[in-house]
């Protein structure tokens, strides 16, 4: 969080600096899984979530679920 916390102190402002924390830790959630964090991102917008969608809908785009490992291993 250190690197985090010094990008986020040129955020213009606080919902800035919460965008680029989601962000962030989209990035690092797909790292962790092993994932491709360019094609991770580009699942996620292509799916554009929101609050229609069911839970089981939702747990696909996680980046440990089945459907994001096939879309976006490495």
């Amino acid at each position: 969080f250190t690197v985090g916390r010094k990008n986020w102190l040129f955020s213009a402002s606080p919902k800035g600096a919460a965008s680029s924390a989601i962000v962030y830790t989209m990035v690092e959630m797909a790292k962790a899984n092993d994932l491709n964090t360019y094609k991770y991102l580009t699942y996620l917008l292509s799916q554009r979530p929101d609050d229609k969608m069911s839970d089981e809908q939702l747990e696909q785009l996680a980046p440990w679920s089945e459907t994001a490992k096939t879309n976006c291993q490495n």
